[in-house]
């Protein structure tokens, strides 16, 4: 890409209408591992239908009795997306998308000769008539069809053609390049694109077992593609799809193209992240956790001069904020903006001493959490702190029944005991915790994660989280060898901070209903 001062260069892509087809719910479920229920693939497509994603593939309805109910849940949602069903190329497949009142079908037909003789043991001429019938006959029932060509990279490109002409010619809306098992360089994708883009409206469905799916789906779209098959983070078979999230910002970014709903991308992701228990890399481009968080002192300096000093575009674009995080990376510039967003006013001699901390932990391996950066702040200033809130102690048990959990708590000076109930016992004593506090506790849980593990029959677990309230917000980190302790611990020492005066501003402690 040519740019000059992050403006744009003319791009090479054929149309500036581009759309996305999203089988997250189809292609995304095959990965190993991922099994959604109905309630989590309704979600997942109210999600995708607020982010304005054109057409969402629900399902494959030819998998089961249990899949049809869950591709009619979608299909009953009222979406604005045009949804579909994957079929098979046979006329049965296609009778069980109507009876999910799909409105359309991604009808899949062998393109190489691997699958048309060995997997489905007919002819190419054969694949030409079956496919002409089955695209006729689902036009005729009112269908939006889409032939995708399967194992299309590995086709006779001649072949491909004939069946691309064949599916338009009996009226099919589209025909899609496939790279099914992730195989095809750009060069080669957009030779073969490029024939088929004058037959037709032309799709591209690209994997990423050679890392070059985002580069197929580019040479695609410069070939004269204008539909895209993606999945929301990535997942997939094997190695995953093309990221709807990567495709949507690089077209916003790189070429002024419009497909979704920008912002509403990083909820998106972590929706779908929770649902399929696939936990998103820290370095994920777009969505990840690292994406926009900055550590190094150059960096930090630097983004705190100019947003756009380390940043391609503003996080809010995708949904997201900017972070500023302390380690042994950190300089005088982030560590001061730091104690600042948490109302601590230090000197430059202050600040160097509070560095000099920061990084000695950091060289240990270790996180600075907010609660470690104003604890050295403290001790730098020479402030004693009473604390708010503190875990005196702690009973949980899970066996057997209902988890249950109490806790005492000394706050303000003055101890409180409470107990709960939960889906496990974490949670029962999170609830305890609140109980104890009472409706002066607001805060809210932003985070939670198991940050490490050690090995052997007395493992230590090390639990970080992040909590709001407000304006605030602080992340802490407890290890304890009982998770629920750790997890407690952690969020008492969260609260406590943010129940605590800001300094240099007189402000009582929130009080608890006993």
């Amino acid at each position: 890409m040519n740019e000059l001062f992050g403006e744009p260069a003319e791009h090479t892509l054929t149309s500036d209408s581009v759309e996305l087809l999203d089988t997250t719910l189809r292609d995304g479920e095959q990965a190993p591992g991922i099994s959604l229920s109905p309630d989590e693939k309704a979600d997942i497509a109210r999600a995708l239908d607020r982010a304005e994603v054109g057409f969402i593939e629900a399902g494959s309805a030819c998998t089961g009795p249990g899949e049809r109910e869950t591709i009619k849940r979608v299909t009953s949602l009222g979406l604005d997306a045009t949804v579909t069903s994957f079929a098979r190329g046979v006329k049965g497949d296609v009778d069980l998308a109507l009876d999910c009142y799909v409105d359309g079908i991604t009808l899949v037909v062998p393109a190489s000769d691997r699958h048309v003789e060995s997997k489905v043991g007919t002819t190419r001429d054969g694949v030409v008539e079956t496919t002409t019938e089955l695209v006729t006959y689902a036009k005729d029932h009112g269908l939006w069809v889409e032939v995708i060509g399967e194992d299309g990279s590995r086709a006779d490109p001649d072949f491909l053609e004939d069946v691309a002409r064949a599916s338009h010619d009996a009226g099919a809306d589209r025909f899609c390049f496939a790279d099914t098992v992730g195989h095809t360089s750009p060069e080669h994708t957009y030779n073969v694109v490029s024939r088929l883009a004058e037959l037709g409206p032309t799709s591209t469905h690209t994997h990423d077992d050679l890392g070059l799916a985002m580069a197929n789906v580019h040479a695609s779209l410069s070939a004269g593609a204008d539909l895209v098959h993606t999945t929301v983070n990535g997942i997939g078979e094997r190695a995953g799809n093309v990221a709807l999230e990567e495709v949507a910002i690089a077209l916003h970014h790189c070429y002024n193209v419009e497909t979704v709903k920008l912002d509403e991308l990083y909820a998106l992701a972590q929706k779908v992240a929770h649902a399929t228990g696939v936990v998103l890399p820290p370095n994920k481009a777009v969505v990840g956790e690292n994406a926009f968080t900055h550590e190094s002192g150059i960096h930090t300096d630097g983004t705190l001069k100019d947003d756009a000093m380390y940043e391609p575009y503003p996080p809010e674009t995708v949904g997201r904020e900017r972070r500023l995080v302390l380690g042994k990376h950190a300089g005088r510039a982030g560590v001061k903006a730091a104690l600042e967003e948490h109302g601590v006013d230090a000197t430059d001699e202050e600040v160097a001493a509070v560095v000099q901390r920061v990084k000695e932990l950091g060289d240990r391996g270790k996180r600075v959490t907010d609660a470690d950066l104003l604890a050295f702040a403290e001790d730098v200033q020479g402030r004693e702190r009473d604390r708010q809130v503190e875990l005196l102690d702690l009973t949980a048990a899970s066996g057997g029944g209902t988890p249950t959990a109490s806790v005492r708590l000394r706050v303000d000076g003055d101890e409180r005991v409470a107990s709960g109930t939960g889906s496990g016992p974490v949670d029962a004593a999170v609830k305890a915790v609140r109980k104890a506090l009472g409706p002066n506790a607001d805060a809210q849980l932003d985070d939670y994660h198991v940050d490490a593990i050690t090995g052997g029959t007395d493992a230590v677990v090390t639990v970080e989280v992040t909590m709001s309230s407000g304006d605030r917000s602080v992340a802490v980190a407890a290890s304890h060898a009982d998770i629920t302790r750790a997890s407690v611990q952690a969020m008492v020492d969260a609260l406590d901070r943010l129940l605590a005066p800001t300094p240099g501003v007189s402000e009582p402690a929130a009080s608890a209903d006993d």
